[in-house]
């Protein structure tokens, strides 16, 4: 399987006004994509264009709820209008909500799958009928949320075990039938974005991530990784990674030390500002980064290996290689 240049593509990107969908917007546009962006605010869209326009980049958009197959088919009709098609999907619009499973309502957990789990899944399937014959990406953005299961955060849990299932299912049947399609599963950590501050909060003080807290630049630079390179998963920080095997090979600890998060899930003190976000209606405020009030890390260095595993490996193989020597040497005087 080939793809593409990034520089060489069009690229859709759902959820592309704030975090990690923006961030990878404006990434992209300085490596020469042309872009086709969607979210639920069309002036909160007009203004990520222009910041992609004032790069160089060419761009169009369209106002789209993902959670509405109707809405998003409209994205692609978009692209192929003004660029021909597309050649990557990147499935990233997201919602949370902070609040003990016994607290909140069904109406906000349909709400949150309908974003989490059903906007995935449009997209893909909407990428997947445009793809299949010419080739390409689709990258679904998952969470460690997809491997283990987060106090506070247990129907952003479930939804993301949900876009997990889905995904791996989707490129069984892709790879099956020899589509030319490479499907990524992007596996996060606590990232800065304004997440926090978009989800619903039922706890009644502001919520936090647990660290260690990532760039949301560093998740941008994995997801075009996989625009150009076929990957089956990626996690962005070594935590993610950590805590997947844990929860995989001990379970029980993985729970224990779930318990103890609890309490870092939220500021103690603070009281929300707006315990209702971003869920039921769009925050323009067009920010990558969020307000974590601790340290952020700019890269993963665990990332950056498992991205390019020969050239680490080089690099480990050539640091041996010259330890060896000194020892050597040292050993000769």
């Amino acid at each position: 399987m080939s793809l593409k240049p990034v520089s060489d593509q069009v690229i859709v990107i759902t959820g592309a006004t704030s975090g990690i969908g923006l961030a990878t917007a404006l990434a992209a546009a300085e490596d020469g994509a042309r872009l086709v962006l969607t979210a639920r605010d069309e002036d909160a869209l007009a203004n990520v264009a222009h910041r992609v326009e004032a790069k160089g980049g060419e761009v169009t958009y369209v106002a789209a709820d993902v959670a509405d197959r109707r809405q998003l088919q409209a994205v692609a009709v978009a692209a192929i209008a003004r660029f021909g098609g597309f050649d990557t999907w990147i499935n990233n619009a997201g919602i949370s909500i902070w609040g003990r499973l016994e607290e909140v309502s069904e109406e906000d957990s349909r709400r949150l799958f309908d974003t989490n789990f059903w906007g995935v899944v449009h997209g893909s399937l909407i990428a997947a009928a445009h793809l299949r014959d010419k080739g390409g990406a689709i990258i679904n953005l998952g969470s460690v949320a997809s491997d283990i299961g987060l106090p506070v955060q247990g129907m952003y849990s479930a939804s993301k075990h949900a876009v997990k299932g889905f995904t791996d299912a989707l490129r069984i049947e892709l790879e099956k039938e020899g589509a030319p399609v490479s499907v990524t599963l992007i596996k996060p950590t606590s990232i800065d974005t304004p997440f926090p501050q978009h989800a619903k909060n039922y706890t009644g003080q502001e919520a936090k991530l647990p660290p260690p807290v990532y760039a949301p630049e560093e998740v941008a630079n994995a997801i075009l990784h996989a625009a150009e390179e076929p990957i089956r998963d990626i996690y962005v920080g070594s935590a993610a990674k950590f805590m997947a095997a844990a929860g995989y090979y001990a379970p029980r600890a993985m729970d224990w030390l779930s318990q103890k998060l609890i309490d870092q899930e939220v500021q103690q003190g603070v009281p929300v500002a707006n315990p209702h976000g971003a869920f039921d209606r769009p925050r323009q405020d067009g920010r990558v980064r969020g307000r974590h009030p601790g340290m952020v890390r700019n890269t993963s260095l665990y990332t950056r290996a498992s991205l390019h595993p020969l050239a680490t490996a080089g690099l480990v193989l050539a640091g041996v290689i010259a330890l060896g020597g000194a020892l050597r040497t040292s050993r000769e005087r």
